[in-house]
């Protein structure tokens, strides 16, 4: 194995990345930068660098992300309505590849030899940072500590810190028992009592949405504005990808909007469940197919169904630079040309309902869709002829004694 001088830690500042720093420096001899990107967690982020500084990290970096997370991973993934087995809108998953990159990215330009991040043996994302990885850099070495120690509970990984001089900052308060992960398209809460799919999850674990029964009695209404598949402007203000969704998550979680309980396959193989908070995400996936459903051609919004599964798989499984992905991108991004307009949206204990769309390139012709007098823009009788030829087949079959 070739020595490694330096490496770049996907650096949170909590528990898990301290020890991980100070265990790099002292198992592999080398230096480490650490790399903490704001993807809109919520979370005040320059207390990681003060962290890091006193471990003796002398290259530290604090990126904010946010717009480029929305607008070059989140609104592509949207145009394609991705949903993993039907449910899940990926919330994690995306923010990976970005991640990825920018580990790469930044060894590149620190002449690091090798990335690390602090993600299990068990779960998904190791895939997704490693996958997203290699195909950025073929050579890079990736480090995954949980695959190598044998740090794994907290009692070890505190009792390391204390052994090591790592300062641990103990909140006051109780601490949440479940795994989370959030950034500003979700928040996801694993372990604890989820561990058991038949427990219903505690009232007081959800974070950014009220129960439905809960919001305001009376509705909220939204209009969005669409450009080219992507959301530009809300009741009539113009706004950039993350202040969209920013703005969404707040008028959405504010009506109990977002939710979802679910039981999930990890690329690894195992059954997982989780509970999700996705707030804006859900609003945008509403609104979109209902513009959609008013600008695009029946064969390509039935090709565009049909292919959205595969899509979903592949942005869940770590394949967001693979080729099959980017092809797939490029021609759900040819399918948007027309998807400009305008949804208004009734929002309401926990429900999105379009109650309007409209466009300039619109499909919809009034004269055609008519139950009044068309004036002849439809003529009725060609049905019949329609209808036989497409039946041709099954009378042929009924003939023959088949149905």
């Amino acid at each position: 194995m070739a020595e490694i001088n330096k490496v770049v830690l996907a650096y949170s500042g909590g528990l898990d990345t301290s020890v991980i720093a100070r265990w790099l420096q002292q198992t592999y001899d080398c230096e480490v930068v650490t790399f903490t990107a704001d993807i809109g967690q919520g979370e005040e982020l320059e207390p990681a660098r003060a962290k890091a500084e006193a471990m003796g990290i002398r290259e530290i970096y604090i990126e904010d992300l946010r717009e480029e997370f929305v607008r070059d991973y989140v609104n592509p993934m949207l145009r394609a309505n991705a949903l993993y087995e039907g449910e899940y809108l990926l919330g994690t998953s995306i923010a990976r590849p970005l991640i990825a990159k920018r580990l790469v990215e930044i060894a590149q330009a620190t002449g690091s030899d090798a990335i690390a991040h602090g993600a299990t043996g068990k779960g998904n994302d190791q895939v997704r940072f490693e996958l997203g990885a290699y195909a950025l850099s073929p050579s890079i070495r990736v480090i995954a500590p949980w695959r190598e120690w044998d740090l794994n509970s907290r009692d070890r990984l505190l009792a390391y810190c204390e052994e090591h001089q790592i300062p641990v900052e103990f909140k006051r308060g109780s601490k949440s028992p479940y795994s989370m992960d959030a950034n500003l398209l979700h928040i996801s809460y694993e372990g604890d009592v989820l561990e058991n799919p038949a427990a219903e999850p505690e009232s007081d674990m959800w974070l950014w949405t009220v129960a439905p029964e809960q919001a305001p009695d009376q509705p909220t209404y939204l209009e969005l504005d669409y450009m080219q598949g992507d959301i530009v402007a809300i009741d009539g203000e113009q706004l950039s990808p993350a202040a969209v969704l920013t703005r969404l998550n707040q008028v959405a979680g504010a009506n109990g909007i977002g939710r979802a309980d679910i039981v999930e396959n990890r690329y690894v193989g195992m059954k997982s469940r989780g509970c999700y908070e996705t707030p804006g995400g859900t609003i945008m996936l509403k609104a979109h197919r209902a513009m959609e459903s008013l600008t695009l051609d029946r064969e390509l919004a039935h090709l565009k169904d049909e292919l959205m599964p595969r899509y979903a798989t592949l942005v869940y499984n770590g394949y967001w630079f693979a080729p099959e992905r980017e092809a797939l991108q490029s021609l759900i991004d040819y399918s948007q040309r027309y998807v400009n307009g305008r949804v208004r949206l009734k929002l309401y204990k926990g429900s999105v309902t379009v109650v309007g769309r409209e466009s300039a390139d619109s499909l919809f012709d009034a004269d055609i869709a008519t139950f009044e007098d068309d004036a002849g823009a439809y003529d009725q009788a060609d049905a019949a002829g329609f209808i036989k030829l497409n039946a041709l087949r099954m009378r042929i079959a009924a003939r023959k004694g088949r149905t």
